[in-house]
């Protein structure tokens, strides 16, 4: 587990001074993952999103490591790239540092647009990090519906009114999509819970070949909610199973986080705009719905886990 005293003296990889939202979680995983990273060279690259353009408004920047900066859609690929050519140079002995590398995207640029160069660059079996930070929505372009939109959340683009309640479609599992791959290691987590993610990062960095995290992160404009509560609404994803915490290590499943007690996924809803529709009378069939699949989603990983359902 990830020592709080000992990453506290750690220097700052991640600076304050950025241009991210009030209560934004972005930052907050940047600095984290960059802590976790250790006293190894590290390589950030980073797709365009909310973190890339509220970090890096010229001429200044919120990152204190190497930083290369790439379209929407190829953050996995510039970072495959970029190892490739370090692997070369170390061959060459060009290079005697022992470099670790860690792409960002959100979901926009990971579920959707960056599937394809995350995809390769997992199958390639390259020595990298990807790591999602999911806000559901393509937050900076104007809160459009993602692959990471839930079922029933009001976007710009899946909007409720007199004809729809929000997105139809139920999200993306694309945590199973990149254990699907085989590689070493996949985790999954949310802000809320940073010995779980910094202990994950750790882990990612160690094995040998690509690894995934996939961590939630509520965002004040898309979700609507207080900024304050940030932290507490990425812990109540967590306590209604809607987004469960679990690594996938060399194939096996394992359950990190198992709440006492399962909340309905109306204790997580209840706090923010975009699902306020769904507590009108006329929607309690489709908020059912959602409480059924996510049940049954939570049921499904338990047996990958082998873990017995919560009493």
């Amino acid at each position: 587990m990830a020592s709080l005293k000992e990453l506290a003296k750690r220097p700052e990889s991640f600076t304050g001074g950025h241009r991210l939202c009030t209560g934004c979680g972005a930052g907050t995983i940047a600095r984290q993952a960059l802590f976790a990273a250790g006293d190894k060279p590290v390589v950030v690259t980073s797709a365009t999103g909310c973190l890339e353009v509220a970090s890096t408004i010229f001429p200044f920047s919120a990152w204190n490591v190497p930083f290369f900066h790439s379209a929407f859609e190829n953050s996995a690929a510039s970072c495959s790239g970029i190892e490739t050519a370090y692997r070369s140079l170390k061959k060459q002995g060009k290079i005697a540092d022992d470099i670790r590398f860690i792409a960002f995207g959100g979901d926009g640029g990971t579920y959707d647009i960056g599937l394809q160069s995350l995809s390769g660059a997992m199958e390639r079996r390259h020595k990298m990090l990807y790591i999602c930070y999911n806000n559901e929505a393509y937050m900076n372009t104007g809160i459009q519906r993602s692959g990471a939109t839930p079922r029933g959340a009001h976007t710009t683009t899946a909007p409720t009114g007199k004809v729809k309640t929000g997105k139809d479609q139920n999200r993306k599992d694309l945590t199973a999509i990149m254990a699907a791959h085989d590689i070493p290691y996949v985790g999954q987590t949310a802000v809320g819970y940073w010995n779980d993610f910094m202990t994950k990062v750790q882990k990612a960095l160690e094995v040998d070949g690509p690894s995934f995290i996939n961590i939630i992160q509520p965002c004040r404009l898309g979700w609507g909610y207080k900024p304050e509560d940030t932290m507490v609404l990425g812990r109540l994803a967590v306590e209604t199973c809607i987004w469960p915490v679990y690594e996938v290590v060399n194939g096996e499943y394992k359950l990190n986080i198992k709440p006492k007690e399962k909340k309905p996924v109306t204790e997580f809803m209840k706090h923010q705009v975009r699902f306020k529709h769904l507590f009108k009378p006329e929607n309690q069939t489709l908020l059912n719905e959602i409480q059924v699949e996510v049940d049954q989603r939570w049921a499904k990983l338990l047996r990958l886990c082998n873990e017995q359902p919560i009493a």
